[in-house]
């Protein structure tokens, strides 16, 4: 799976990895608001790697949060879906606006191939200082370099290079 090769997520060592993942998600996302520190703590639990400084709005979701990596002085805001079934890299300094997607995996074209259950899963990086904005969706296998501003409603289909401004759908660099 995290070599990017077909895999089905009916494994019972993946439903039990999900399953964890699950019940963090639940307690991160019914946390009082008060208590930032149990929050950090839980998120902590559950990402691969939380830099310092890093906000996660609940409601938050992923698939399994090991595969996530979010650097330092980053914020999520409300209703991030995060399918780290690979690495979700995430820079320090970035910002991503609500209802933002970060989908890494993918299913076949073929109709008994997916009846079959079997999906796959290519990488996302993301690099330092961007800003996705609301509703964003940004596909496995996608790098957007650092710097870079991709418009609210964009679907990030392709890499993106640093410094540029992308929008539409799919994303392109005006």
């Amino acid at each position: 799976m995290l070599a990017g090769e077909w895999y089905q997520a009916d494994d019972p060592e993946l439903v039990a990895l999900a399953r964890r993942a699950a019940v963090l998600v639940q307690r991160y996302n019914t946390t009082d608001a008060d208590r930032p520190e149990q929050h950090a703590a839980l998120l902590r639990e559950l990402c691969g790697e939380v830099g310092a400084d890093v906000v996660v709005r609940p409601p938050f979701y992923c698939d399994y949060g090991s595969q996530i990596r979010i650097g330092d002085r980053t914020y999520l805001n409300f209703n991030a879906v995060l399918l780290d079934v690979t690495a979700i890299e995430i820079g320090a300094d970035v910002q991503i606006g609500p209802n933002v997607q970060l989908l890494t995996p993918h299913h076949p074209l073929d109709p008994e191939q997916r009846r079959a259950r079997w999906e796959a899963a290519r990488p996302i990086t993301i690099g330092d200082n961007v800003w996705l904005g609301g509703g964003v969706i940004v596909l496995g296998g996608v790098t957007i370099g650092p710097d870079t501003v991709v418009g609210a409603g964009s679907v990030v289909t392709k890499d993106l290079p640093a410094g540029v401004v992308a929008v539409g759908n799919p994303a392109r660099v005006r």
